[in-house]
């Protein structure tokens, strides 16, 4: 029999390529690198093109160089400060530009941390709510077992926010989107706080739609609560998408720290921070909102550093390539990025709507998605499941999904548009789009046409 450790050999000559890659043990004997990474390689191929994924916020490109200064720095600990001091300055640089950038009062106040993508820093900023409102209400000789703490949040959360609210006990009330803006509805906000909520999030970016709450509103209800309850009514901000998407090309809009009852910001560096995933920046705007119980010293290798994140050891490199990118693009350089990507947004959904037969929910105004529904007196047999369908054939991966049930369960569509999506692309996209239309009216079999709402593709 042939060696399988033979040079010569031919990839495909080799014992391991006889076999299933997909192992349910390990196997017994070594294989070859340049074997086990083209087989796996191959494995992979049956998988979507990411660059096409337009369900997804995530980023899918990234420069060749920091694609490579991130593979030389991927052992790094990025816990480990005392042993990569440069790698724990590059660390501060970006969450001091972050703080910068949305509009923090005093740079000496700050706290901030990388996380391992917005689902992390939402637990952080969500923990420092609670833990701060204890020690209020300790102070103020509320009785903690009466019921339990809530958190405040638009029915649009992201599922991330379900997940702190069992893990921590937290009551999750949901205020209902408002059907006209597709948001939190801020005239109900003030039925679901008593003495018992830790806090309200607003979301700039809704995953379900793109769309904004009204950030600002929220805060004027929260300084008019302030005024008149002992207990403090305070924000917290999921920008997991807008909050370095809207500094660049909506920097009036007042959102941010610029609003006094704003105590924390989590962001998403993987999306339109420009980074591979996953990574995650939050700040808190002064010490005072991040409880001293939830910073620990640690010693660790020899040296002391302070740390607040939940997770521990993990590779530096996505910082990294977070600092390259605030060095590489600079201010303009973003602002460039965020309005092409936002432009390409807005052409797509000109598009769509040309086309008569769908209700626009957001043209890429805001954050630079396109949300879309069939008209009720649209004259097609097919759905917008068929439509995905259709796409995918394509390669297009368009997720199909409905909104929360307080929105009658509505069906949508949505296209992400991210850095990437250049305006080549984008003539592509809707070149197929049109095409994948005309063929499904001509088409005599449809798949969905029976089935209930459910979400068809990924949501994230």
């Amino acid at each position: 029999m042939t060696n399988q450790t033979d040079f010569t050999t031919p990839i495909f000559g080799t014992e391991a390529s006889s076999e299933d890659v997909v192992m349910s043990r390990l196997r017994k004997e070594s294989v070859e690198p340049e074997v086990a990474y083209r087989l796996i390689k191959d494995q992979l191929i049956d998988e979507g093109n990411a660059r096409q994924n337009l369900a997804t916020f995530c980023q899918t490109y990234m420069d060749p160089e920091v694609t490579q200064l991130m593979s030389e720095t991927m052992e790094k600990n990025a816990i480990d400060k005392s042993e990569y001091p440069q790698t724990a300055e590059l660390e501060t640089g970006c969450v001091n530009i972050l703080a910068d950038l949305w509009n923090a009062p005093n740079s000496e106040r700050i706290m901030g941390t990388s996380t391992v993508g917005s689902s992390e820093a939402c637990m952080l900023g969500g923990m420092a709510m609670k833990f701060r409102w204890r020690n209020q209400a300790i102070k103020r000789g509320l009785d903690l077992n009466a019921q339990k703490p809530n958190l405040i949040i638009s029915s649009g959360y992201q599922v991330c926010w379900e997940k702190f609210c069992v893990y921590w006990d937290i009551e999750m009330r949901e205020v209902p989107m408002d059907n006209g803006k597709l948001s939190m509805n801020i005239d109900k906000v003030m039925d679901y706080v008593d003495d018992y909520t830790i806090g309200v999030v607003g979301i700039l970016g809704i995953t379900y739609t793109g769309k904004f709450d009204d950030i600002k509103a929220l805060d004027e209800l929260a300084e008019a609560y302030n005024q008149t309850h002992e207990h403090e009514l305070v924000i917290h901000i999921d920008g997991a998408s807008g909050a370095m998407f809207v500094p660049f090309v909506d920097p009036e809009l007042a959102w941010d720290f610029r609003l006094k009852n704003v105590v924390s910001i989590n962001t998403s560096g993987h999306k339109y921070g420009l980074v591979y995933p996953g990574v995650g920046w939050i700040i808190w705007r002064d010490k005072e909102y991040l409880p001293e119980e939830l910073v620990f010293d640690v010693s660790y290798l020899g040296g002391h550093m302070p740390t607040m994140a939940i997770n521990f050891s993990r590779s530096a490199s996505q910082i990294i390539g977070q600092y390259y990118n605030f060095y590489r693009y600079g201010f303009d350089g973003y602002k460039e990025i965020q309005e092409r990507t936002k432009a390409g947004a807005v052409c797509i959904a000109k598009a769509v709507e040309e086309t008569g037969l769908f209700d626009i929910y957001n043209d890429g105004a805001n954050l630079p998605i396109v949300c879309y529904a069939l008209k009720e007196d649209a004259d097609v047999e097919w759905t917008l499941y068929d439509l995905a369908d259709r796409l995918l054939m394509r390669g297009w991966q368009v997720p199909a999904y409905p909104l929360p049930d307080d929105l009658d369960n509505q069906v949508i569509q949505r296209f992400v548009c991210r850095a990437d999506l250049g305006q080549n692309m984008a003539t592509a996209l809707i070149r197929d789009f049109q095409q994948c239309i005309e063929e499904l009216n001509n088409a005599r079999i449809l798949c969905h046409e029976k089935q209930e709402a459910h979400v068809h593709g990924f949501t994230h």
